[in-house]
């Protein structure tokens, strides 16, 4: 090889050692379109497990029908009879939900029936979009959960019935109505569930 080759290819090689140190010296917040260094492990440091992402933690049903009402929710349900034993399973149940149930045993078209219970992300979230889809509710997302709801006039009576579903955090909300729909009865109940 000519000296004139081997001095050219001995002064790519400087060339592209200093490249390499420049490469491997950056810092790791050089400017965009700069050079960034990635340390490599050497065998003798352990590994570090990276911590994998916790869920949220699912909320806790209560066992209190009343307790989950403000006092001015209450006040509109004011001689409405709680839980009474002619409409069936109503209170805690065994799976964890909570059955609450709002009404006279005397009264046709007068009640409100809210089940509590812990649904997982998937099928809240393709119910709630099935009644969006197939039935006409609105859905909007308050509070940093999903709310669906739709009222429309009982088929048997003068009366307004309804129903208001609300998910958050591997818990469902769901809340059946007629004739019967105090001011802030859902909203009380996100609050008392997840504060």
């Amino acid at each position: 090889m000519a000296p004139r080759a081997i001095r050219l290819a001995a002064a790519a090689a400087s060339a592209f050692l200093a490249l390499a140190a420049l490469t491997a010296c950056a810092p790791d917040d050089a400017p965009e379109g700069g050079f960034t260094f990635t340390p490599t492990p050497s065998s003798s440091t352990s590994a570090t497990p990276t911590p994998t992402p916790t869920p949220t933690a699912q909320a806790e049903i209560p066992t209190d029908c009343r307790a989950l009402l403000t006092a001015d929710v209450l006040a509109q349900l004011q001689g409405v009879p709680l839980n009474d034993p002619a409409f069936g399973a109503s209170g805690p149940q065994s799976d964890g939900s909570l059955i609450c149930v709002w009404g006279d045993p005397a009264a046709d078209a007068t009640s409100l029936v809210t089940t509590i219970s812990y649904v997982s992300r998937g099928p809240a979230l393709e119910q709630l979009n099935k009644l969006a889809d197939e039935e006409g509710f609105t859905c909007y997302t308050p509070d940093a959960g999903t709310r669906c709801e739709k009222t429309w006039q009982d088929p048997n009576y003068p009366v307004t019935s309804g129903r208001t579903l609300y998910w958050r955090d591997g818990v469902l909300i769901d809340t059946r109505y007629s004739n019967l729909a105090p001011i802030g009865y859902t909203t009380a109940v996100v609050a008392a569930i997840f504060g």
